[in-house]
Parts: structure tokens; sequence; C-alpha cells
């Protein structure tokens, strides 16, 4: 498999730390909020390369934060008279309900920054100790320019980062350029003892404490969205290499952003979308076949069209499911494994094969899709029709796919009545067939007449 390696600026083949082992870090939420669209797309991709992977035969560990303890969450607390860790524990459990309908799984790992005081402290300790950090006031700061590779993953000279938006400014610090490890506490916010004084973590030593802490000095990916590579990925490069004295990550991976009807997602221009707002219309699996319909790295465009084309196409999805199944229940024994099969399966491994290339991996699916309708048109035999479900079944797992398939049962009086129409027309009785049908049809039940026979839906 090759990864776009952002540190590279190329496709490099992976070669993981440990043969047959993957470690994976992904930045998670900043819980103060209901999820995003924007937030939903690294969700759900990253959660793919994980499918993907372990069903490449891998063995994956994956760990996603939550950052607990932020200027945001402390802001939301103060507005609705609570403490912060109410505020957190409010948005970890509404994050479940989106993920969870997003089919994301959970991480190996879920830590929290709260939990994980102790290590970033050694961290910054380390750091003092080496001369790359320093007091200031009653923060601590890290000294940027020390590290003679500041600057290589977002591909930017010093004098160009230093002018960038993004930097926090301050009279204390030793250098524009120095970024917090440490915050002193202000008054009525969380602390934590610590030996520069009551204070809590600056953002970025979070990640560095929790990727260290969970997957070892040096990892084999990290993963996150466009916006990440600078200041933060770029923060946590430098001290964790510091610190640790070797590479942080070998791979990274970033997600691009999403606009809205081509526009940047914003606030301020009130098409600022939440997962729970679009679920509520459209349902969670649109909005996952949405996230990984492009290329990873490429943009998205969110509007009402896109979002009901992605609906559409999960419907031909399901449609062709429920016709595997219905084709089966009357199907003959016996049967070959078509060929399509293995070219389509290799077509889709290629596809991911190439940067996690879901949108070509989905185009292999639906070339599947055309190939089971044609058998079944055709008349497929059992085997055929098992060997096409399985085939269907394993890559659509891999994407997350179909994950809310539901089989549906009838009550005794309705297939007595499809039962009864069906042997009026073996009899030619077509005045009472189409009499049998309409009773169906106010009874909520349309029925299809097909060659493998008759197929109900409910209305």
């Amino acid at each position: 498999m090759k990864i776009f390696n952002t540190l590279t600026r190329q496709k490099d083949e992976l070669i993981t730390i440990n043969e047959g082992e993957v470690k994976i870090y992904a930045c998670g939420p900043t819980v103060y909020n209901y999820i995003h669209i924007g937030n939903a797309r690294p969700l759900c991709v990253f959660d793919v390369l994980r499918r993907y992977l372990e069903w490449r035969g891998y063995k994956v560990t994956f760990v996603q934060n939550f950052t607990d303890i932020d200027d945001k969450l402390i802001k939301k607390a103060n507005e609705e008279g609570i403490t912060v860790p109410e505020v957190a524990e409010r948005f970890i459990k509404e994050f479940w309900v989106d993920a969870k309908g997003l089919n994301v799984r959970e991480a190996t790992v879920h830590p929290r920054a709260t939990e994980n005081i102790d290590e970033i402290q050694r961290i910054i300790s380390e750091l003092m100790e080496k001369g790359y950090a320093y007091v200031a006031g009653n923060d601590v700061y890290f000294r940027s320019k020390r590290f003679d590779e500041y600057g290589k993953l977002s591909h930017q000279p010093l004098e160009d980062l230093e002018a960038g938006a993004r930097i926090e400014t301050g009279d204390i610090k030793e250098d524009p350029m120095d970024f917090c490890l440490w915050k002193g506490a202000k008054a009525g916010e969380p602390f934590w003892e610590s030996p520069w004084g009551k204070g809590r973590p600056g953002w970025h030593i979070e990640c560095s404490a929790m990727a260290g802490r969970y997957l070892g000095k040096t990892i084999d990916i990290h993963c996150g969205g466009l916006d990440l590579i600078f200041p933060h990925h770029e923060n946590e490069i430098a001290q964790s290499e510091c610190a640790n004295g070797c590479d942080f990550a070998h791979y990274w991976m970033h997600n691009g952003f999403i606009n809205v009807d081509n526009h940047k997602m914003s606030k301020s221009l009130n098409n600022f979308f939440t997962v729970r707002d679009v679920a509520d219309i459209y349902g969670y699996e649109p909005i996952r076949y949405l996230m990984i319909s492009s290329q990873y790295r490429g943009p998205i465009n969110y509007s009402v069209d896109i979002i009901e084309q992605s609906k559409n196409a999960l419907d031909r999805l399901y449609t062709c499911r429920d016709n595997i199944d219905f084709a089966l229940k009357n199907a003959k024994d016996g049967g070959e494994i078509p060929s399509f099969i293995e070219q389509r399966r290799n077509e889709f491994i290629t596809a991911m094969d190439d940067d996690l290339n879901t949108a070509d991996a989905l185009a292999a699916v639906f070339s599947l899709v055309r190939e089971i309708n044609t058998v079944i048109g055709e008349g497929a035999k059992k085997d055929t029709l098992i060997a096409c479900a399985d085939a269907f079944d394993e890559l659509t797992k891999v994407l997350g796919l179909l994950y809310n398939r539901k089989t549906e049962s009838l009550d005794s009086e309705i297939e007595e009545l499809i039962n009864k129409r069906t042997e009026a027309r073996k009899a030619k009785d077509f005045k009472t067939a189409d009499e049998i049908r309409d009773k169906l049809k106010e009874m909520g039940i349309v029925l299809e007449d097909t060659p493998q026979g008759v197929k109900w839906t409910r209305a």
C-alpha cells in the first residue's frame, strides 16, 4: 500500500515498524459542542483506513483522543454555569451518538487529556532539562528555533511561519515562534499542581503525551485534517522528537476540507451544519457515504443535491443486496463462482492500495452491482448467488456501508393473500389477482412480479 505522506510530499510505500502491525494516532474532537460535518470526514476516512488495513491482515492499534480541557470548554462551561468536566461528559456522550450513527468503530483507546496530566508534565520536564523549554511568567514555552527541523511537515521556512496568522503572541515569550506547553492558572479556571505552579496543559503537548503513552515513542501513521498541519502537528513533531530523540511518526495523512454549496463552511456565512442537523433529515449513512465518495485528500462540497445523490447511491446498493436475498429464496442448486468477483475484488484492492482511493474502490463495488444484477436477471443458481453475496458484503463492510440492513417479515394474513394471488395468476384468474393486489396496496404492501417470483416492499 502507498500513502501520500505530508512529510515527504509523495506517495510512500507503507513499511511499518513491526511487521504485520500498524500503530495509528488520529486527532480527535475538542468536546465542547456537537461535531460538525467537517469533523465527520476524518472520522469516516480514517475508520475506513483502519478497516482496510485489518482486512488486509494487519493488527491495528488505533488511538483517538478527546481534548477535554481547552479554552473553548472553559468558555462553554462559564456560559452555561456548569463545570468543564460536565461540558466534556455531555459532549463525549453526544459524540458517541453521532459516531455510532456514522458506523465509526471505537478506537483501541480513547484517552482524554485530563487523564494524562502526569505524562504531559513528564515530557515538559524532559524538554526543560534538555534546554528546549523555559518558564516565562506563569507559563512554560517551547523554544521552536532550537529544533533545527521545525517546519519540516508544513514545508515552510521559519520566516514564513513566523508571519502566519495562527502563531501565538505574547510579550513574555523569548521568541514569537515559541508555543505554550503549560498555561498558568487564571481565576476560575480548572488547574493541576505542577513544578511550575498551578496550571493546565497547552493543546499541542496533549497529543504528544497520549500518542507516546499508548503507542510508543515512534508511531506508524498520524492522521488529521489539513488545518492541523500547522501549528498543531508541526508542534507535536518538535516537542516529541526533542523529548524522545527519535522520529515521532513515519507517515502523516491529512484529509481535505469540506465546503458548503462551494463556499467555506463558516458560522458567519450561516452555512455551518452539525452532523446531527444533517442526520435528522437524511440519516447518518448518506453522510458517511459522502465522506468516502471522494479521494480523502481533495475537498468535498456539501449540498442538498449531493447528499441526495449519496442517498440514491446507497439505495442502489441496498436494492442489489435485497435482490440477492430474494433470488436465493427460489434459486436452484448448483452454479459457479463468476470470474467477475475476483476481478472487482482486485480492482478494489488496487484502488485502496493507491493512497486509500475510496472513490475508485466504490466504482469497483458498483461494477460488481451491475454484474450481480445481470446474473440475477439471467436466473443465477444458488452457489453463484451466495458467492455474489459474500463478495458484496466483504467489500461494503470494508467501507463501513450497508449497516442499516433490516430483515422484514410479513404477518400470516398478508402472506396468505400473496399466495392466493400467485395461485390466481397461475389459474389465469387475473380479475381476482388484481383485486388482491389492490387490497395489499391499501395495506401498504406493493408487489412486483419478477422472473424469480413475486417481490414485495412496504409503501
